[in-house]
C-alpha cells in the first residue's frame, strides 16, 4: 500500500514536471513552428498547429532581404571581444579583491559592489555623451569597451569562488618564483573553470541579446547587429511575421547550442557558487 502512494505521489511530480516543462518550452516551439508557416497560417482561426508545406524559403528570405549574415558577423565580433575583456578584467579584479591584501580593498570592494545598486537606464545618456565626444558613435568601441574594466556582479561571483581556494597555493607558487600573473592565469583561473565558465556563458548570452546599446550607438546599416536586425523586418506599413520566426529561430540558435554544449559547467558553477560562496 505504501508502495503504491509512492509510485503515485512519483507518477504525479513526474506529470507536473513534464506539463511545467511543456508551458516552458511552448513558445519556442511555437517560434520554430511559425517559422516554417506562410502568413495565412500564422493567423489562421481556428489555430493550425503544423503547416501544411514547410516553408523553407521563410529561411532563405532571411538572407535576402536584409544582410543578416553580416548581422551575424558583426554580432560574433562583439561577444568574442566582450568575452575576451569580460574574462580578463574581472578574473584580475575579483583576484585582486580576494586574495591580495592592500590599503583600501575593502572600501574599494564595496564601492564596485554598490555600482550593483545603478540601473543602467540612469548611465545611459552621461555614457552617450561621453562616447559622442570621444568619437565612438558608430563605431563598436562603445559595445566593447567597457567589457575590459569590469562588471561589478561577475567581480562579485569570481570573488566569492576565489575565497574558497586556499591561500597556500599562492604562498607555494611565490616560494618557487612565480609572480602574479602566473598565480593568476595557470594556477587559480584553471582552478575556477566552473566559475569562469558561468561568467563567459552570461557574457555571450548578455551580448548576442543586447538590444538597446547597439540601438544607441549605432546608426550605419552595415554595423548592425542580430538584435537590430530582427527589428527591420517590422515596419510601420507591413510586418514578414514568418521571415522573422525564421530569423529569430537563427538569433536564438546558438544560444540554445552554447547552452548545451555548456550546460555542464554552467550548472556545477552555479551550485559550487550557491554552496561555498
Amino acid at each position: 500500500m505504501v508502495s503504491g502512494t509512492k509510485q503515485l505521489s512519483k507518477a504525479c511530480i513526474y506529470g507536473l514536471l513534464i506539463l511545467g516543462a511543456f508551458f516552458a518550452a511552448a513558445p519556442f516551439l511555437w517560434l520554430i513552428r511559425s517559422s516554417f508557416m506562410t502568413l495565412k497560417e500564422i493567423f489562421s482561426m481556428p489555430p493550425q498547429w503544423l503547416p501544411a508545406e514547410p516553408q523553407w524559403l521563410n529561411y532563405g528570405n532571411v538572407f535576402t532581404m536584409l544582410p543578416f549574415g553580416r548581422f551575424f558577423l558583426n554580432t560574433i565580433l562583439i561577444v568574442l571581444l566582450n568575452l575576451a575583456g569580460t574574462i580578463l578584467s574581472n578574473t584580475i579584479m575579483a583576484y585582486a579583491f580576494a586574495r591580495i591584501r592592500f590599503r583600501g580593498r575593502t572600501i574599494m570592494f564595496g564601492l564596485c559592489m554598490a555600482t550593483l545598486m545603478l540601473p543602467s537606464a540612469a548611465t545611459m545618456i552621461p555614457l552617450f555623451i561621453e562616447w559622442k565626444w570621444l568619437g565612438g558613435l558608430n563605431t563598436f568601441l562603445p559595445l566593447t569597451v567597457p567589457a575590459f574594466f569590469g562588471n561589478a556582479f561577475y567581480i562579485f561571483m569570481l570573488h566569492q569562488f576565489f575565497k574558497t581556494i586556499p591561500m597556500e597555493y599562492d604562498e607555494a607558487a611565490f616560494v618557487d618564483g612565480a609572480g602574479y600573473p602566473q598565480i593568476i592565469f595557470q594556477l587559480i583561473a584553471p582552478m575556477a573553470k566552473p566559475a569562469l565558465a558561468v561568467v563567459a556563458i552570461f557574457t555571450f548570452m548578455n551580448s548576442w541579446n543586447d538590444f538597446m546599446g547597439p540601438l544607441l550607438y549605432l546608426n550605419n546599416q552595415d554595423l548592425y547587429t542580430v538584435s537590430l536586425g530582427l527589428k527591420m523586418f517590422l515596419s510601420m506599413f507591413r510586418a514578414e511575421w514568418n521571415t522573422l520566426m525564421a530569423a529569430s529561430t537563427l538569433a536564438v540558435l546558438p544560444l540554445v547550442l552554447l547552452f548545451f554544449a555548456a550546460q555542464r559547467y554552467f550548472i556545477e558553477g552555479l551550485t559550487m557558487g550557491g554552496l561555498k560562496g
